[in-house]
């Protein structure tokens, strides 16, 4: 309990006055309950915090609903955004009879990957590394009834505002549709904004390096470290939490939605994976990009489970609006050194301990944990089965004749693709208990669930096309 002890002299000498314990539910959205400082104490760390767990989407029955959660000393952090002093932590979520962990807790899920590949004796740590994008829009309007659909976004910063007549009068400073990549002020209007959003992820302890804006009009990055399997999951949740946050004082509106946009480019979450054994990278070798032969396995595992995976690293409908072959998303199962245009790259590094392998499909709909682990359990079962990817693609598959196209297999088309091939492929998930049969159907039942919503509802663009016919 020492860490405990530390943290409650934190909470003392720093004047916290509420604790707020946060977990991830099945979908990836972060949920939170707030408890006043008065009552915590060594005793409460230990026994945890009880909830209902019937209330969450996915997870207990109404008859069978006390869940407990269990504090995390080593992840809290002063939250920056509530007015009364408030301390941040995040928490697993056990079973209150037996204390185990629950099976369809996706923390505990990442906690097991990594305690997997340690019990595998392939390495004993890996190292995360995502990207995720996402959109900033000065006013947001949706609406899903009977008698209409419809959805309208906008931004000062946009192409489309070019025309748009402005009280104080329009600059006319904006980036074009796809000419968003790396622009100077006054072009790009959010360095202040994503400079608030890298200050304050390093003012709550996360590590940083970089921000820009990106492709799309509106489309930004930031920069995090490497880190973790589970510590990256959680920044993740961290970074989305400040984004939103940020934004929203700013009086705009962030989102991680994959394609909230037609006609340009829409919002990835390219991931870096490592793994190290005994202080040493195992990736780096004398093979194809200075790979190892079981980077190259790692590599043929994801391709080879792609299909299954996309129901984690793609899991919403709109995630199938940007994965579309021909053009800028990566649905093609080849990898590559450098090359952008597959799902695979393997990044450009002059040491060793920074060699990686860059998965470039999922997106930042994605619950980071489930992610994580999938991604690591598909590559471990490459190493394992010493699955070879083939040869690389050097040439850019954004532009191969059809012929040569046809021989390349591509990533899922939809959700109700990826959740049938997760029905059929997960074996390699069970593995070590990382993941459980029950929580891979109750996660396809929760998924199902929107894919069924979203084939049931008629969208506009039909109404363009088959309104007359």
């Amino acid at each position: 309990m020492s860490d405990v002890k530390t943290l409650l002299k934190q909470i003392k000498d720093e004047g916290v006055e509420y604790l707020d314990i946060r977990f991830t539910d099945p979908r990836g959205k972060m949920q939170h309950v707030t408890a006043i400082v008065d009552i915590v104490d060594e005793d409460w760390f230990e026994e945890g915090w009880m909830f209902d767990g019937s209330s969450i989407a996915g997870w207990k029955s109404i008859e069978n609903s006390d869940m407990k959660l269990m504090l995390d000393p080593a992840s809290a952090y002063i939250d920056p955004f509530y007015a009364q002093k408030t301390m941040a932590i995040f928490a697993d979520v056990v079973e209150p009879d037996t204390g185990e962990a629950y099976e369809r807790d996706p923390r505990g899920t990442a906690k097991k990957a990594e305690a997997y590949l340690k019990s595998s004796g392939i390495g004993d740590q890996s190292f995360f590394g995502p990207e995720a994008e996402f959109f900033v829009f000065d006013n947001v309007r949706y609406d899903v009834s009977m008698e209409r659909v419809a959805y309208e976004v906008d931004a000062a910063d946009s192409p489309w505002n070019s025309w748009t007549e402005y009280e104080m009068g329009n600059t006319g400073h904006r980036p074009g549709v796809k000419g968003g990549y790396f622009p100077v002020n006054p072009t790009d209007a959010g360095q202040d904004m994503r400079s608030e959003m890298l200050s304050t992820m390093k003012q709550i302890g996360m590590k940083v390096d970089k921000h820009h804006h990106e492709v799309a009009a509106s489309q930004h990055e930031l920069g995090m470290i490497f880190g973790s399997l589970t510590e990256q999951a959680d920044n993740l949740q961290k970074y989305k939490y400040v984004i939103h946050n940020v934004a929203a004082a700013y009086g705009k509106s962030a989102t991680f939605m994959p394609k909230p946009i037609a006609g340009d480019n829409g919002t990835g979450m390219h991931v870096n994976m490592s793994i190290w054994k005994d202080g040493k990278p195992l990736f780096a070798g004398n093979g194809y990009a200075d790979l190892s032969d079981e980077a190259l396995y790692f590599i043929g595992g994801i391709l080879k489970h792609a299909k299954a995976l996309n129901a984690f690293t793609n899991p919403s409908t709109n995630s199938y609006k940007r994965l579309i072959p021909g053009f800028e998303a990566p649905v093609l199962r080849a990898y590559s050194a450098r090359n952008r245009s597959g799902c695979i790259r393997i990044p450009w590094t002059e040491s060793p301990k920074a060699k990686r392998v860059e998965a470039r499909f999922p997106d930042p709909a994605a619950n980071p944990y489930l992610c994580f682990a999938a991604l690591l359990m598909a590559g471990l079962d490459g190493i394992e089965n010493k699955i070879h990817p083939g040869d690389p693609s050097d040439k850019d598959l954004y532009d191969l004749p059809p012929e040569e196209l046809a021989d390349i297999p591509t990533v899922c088309g939809s959700l109700r693709e990826a959740l049938d091939a997760l029905k059929e492929d997960h074996a390699f998930l069970l593995k070590g208990d990382v993941f459980s049969q029950s929580q891979i159907e109750g996660y396809i039942d929760l998924k199902m669930e929107e894919n069924i919503e979203y084939e049931h509802t008629p969208h506009p663009v039909e109404f363009k096309l088959y309104y007359s016919c």
